[in-house]
């Protein structure tokens, strides 16, 4: 079982005293912000492509870097690190061959199911819109980032100096492409 695996690694982790810093910094070295997607591969690449060290920047992760809804807590997180984490610019960053690309939601209903979330249950998930629709990935990865940017920028709470960049990140070879420079 995993917790029990990870809880036994702590207790080892704990007995040879290595980390010894209490609270970290409050603020990142950089002051900015990245949304960026749940992808395996960028825990690793998109630092190390970026040239970031840990407590550089904020990471805020989910299903293809994709902002939807203005009150949804992606976009909390990201006001959050504007007003109280001076996060100064923020970057949504995608990659190339996301799995969100093209993604129809039918398999994810389907075990759903499986798992006895009923239909009524499913029906009644959302009043803004219907579950498959919210569940849906985007057409391209690089319209995915261009729309979360213009929410991000058009968000009513969002100060209008922020600037708001778009890029994608190709996860063989760890090169970026802007897709929207928010200077």
């Amino acid at each position: 079982m995993l917790l029990e695996e990870m809880l036994q690694h702590n207790v080892q982790f704990m007995e040879k005293g290595t980390h010894t810093s209490g609270r970290g910094k409050d603020f990142p070295n950089k002051n900015a912000v990245i949304l960026t997607c749940m992808e395996i591969q960028l825990d690793e690449l998109l630092p190390k492509a970026l040239g970031l060290n840990s407590g550089d920047v904020q990471f805020i992760r989910n299903a293809g870097a994709i902002l939807t809804e203005p009150d949804d807590s992606v976009m909390r997180s990201l006001l959050i690190a504007v007003y109280e984490l001076r996060a100064d610019e923020i970057f949504v960053i995608g990659h190339h061959d996301c799995w969100l690309n093209g993604f129809r939601p039918e398999g994810i209903l389907e075990r759903m199911k499986v798992q006895g979330i009923t239909e009524e249950e499913m029906s009644k998930f959302s009043d803004k819109s219907n579950l498959a629709d919210w569940l849906r990935g985007f057409d391209q990865a690089k319209e995915g980032i261009k729309t979360s940017v213009q929410n991000i920028e058009n968000h009513p709470l969002m100060p209008e100096d922020t600037p708001v960049h778009g890029l994608l990140i190709n996860t063989d070879s760890g090169k970026l492409d802007i897709v929207v420079n928010g200077y």
